[in-house]
């Protein structure tokens, strides 16, 4: 067992090249080999999202706190506000963010693969972001 205590680990600021805006990000689940598990809660300042990206084995955003925006490559962007559960499938290509007036919270789980659980793509052009 592995107790990680409240406020025991830092906060810590993401690879700008991967996102626009304020973001925090706060651990939360690391889970050692052979699992493969990863959460984190993720708070994006009004305006800040990630650029497009993908995940090998998909992703759940559960949003917290806020109102924010997804959008999946050629579809229409959705609103999501607290209480939302937000499945990407694997290679689902994407983008999630706050909304331009409103911070926006969501636990983001994901699971690694060699390693990884994202493919970082381009940043969210401000057409897309506010279409």
């Amino acid at each position: 067992m592995i107790i990680h205590r409240a406020g025991s680990r830092p906060s810590n600021t993401p690879n700008a090249d991967y996102f626009t805006g304020t973001v925090r990000m706060d651990p939360l689940i690391s889970a050692p080999a052979p699992a493969r598990l990863n959460a984190i809660a993720v708070t994006f300042e009004p305006g800040a999202r990630t650029n497009w990206h993908t995940h090998p084995l998909g992703q759940t955003l559960i949003v917290t706190a806020g109102a924010g925006l997804a959008q999946k490559q050629g579809e229409p962007v959705q609103r999501i506000t607290p209480g939302d559960v937000i499945w990407f499938e694997p290679g689902e290509k994407h983008w999630h963010g706050a909304a331009p007036d409103t911070a926006m919270t969501h636990i983001a789980l994901q699971e690694q693969v060699d390693g990884s659980a994202a493919d970082w793509l381009e940043p969210v052009s401000e057409d897309d972001y506010n279409a």
